[in-house]
């Protein structure tokens, strides 16, 4: 087999997207991490909360870091796992995948079954998702003054670049 070894990411982006009826908020973070293990399947992947940045003010990136995520509290969102469907790692191609695991935001923590695309190819493998993050499920509350203006179901992608690690 020519991939043996753990994946661990060397690029990714993580980005959110809160589509409300006054307001689209999008931000995004070149500082995604994470690893696969291709014998045990199990995956886990990390973001600091602190690393995100767009938004469309200086207020609202404070406003998210101080309020609504707690950076201080809780500095990363975290997601782990393992892979429940089928994927030959020594074999190059595409694999549409489920991931059950845990995914912690805020200091809470969902059981959640999240979908992706690996794409592998020699010693890389891309990985891509798209799911939903719901703001009650991490008790992230929004104040009523704003609620017209970020979404109570967060949209969420990530693009990964992985290669073996030596």
């Amino acid at each position: 087999s020519q991939n043996v070894g753990r994946y661990s990411i060397t690029s990714g982006t993580i980005e959110f997207s809160s589509k409300a009826d006054l307001e689209t908020i999008k931000a995004n973070s070149k500082e995604l991490k994470g690893l696969i293990d291709p014998v045990s399947h199990s995956v886990a992947f990390r973001v600091p909360n602190n690393s995100f940045i767009g938004f469309n003010s200086q207020l609202q990136h404070d406003h998210f870091n101080e309020n609504y995520m707690e950076t201080d509290l809780y500095s990363n969102c975290t997601f782990t796992g393992k892979i429940i469907d089928e994927v030959n790692f020594s074999k190059d191609g595409v694999y549409l995948v489920r991931a059950k695991g845990v995914l912690n935001i805020k200091g809470v923590g969902q059981e959640r079954i999240i979908k992706g695309i690996i794409y592998i190819k020699g010693a890389e493998l891309f990985l891509t998702s798209e799911f939903i993050v719901s703001l009650n499920d991490h008790d992230i509350r929004i104040p009523r003054i704003v609620q017209q203006k970020i979404a109570p179901d967060i949209g969420v992608s990530l693009t990964a670049k992985m290669k073996v690690l030596k």
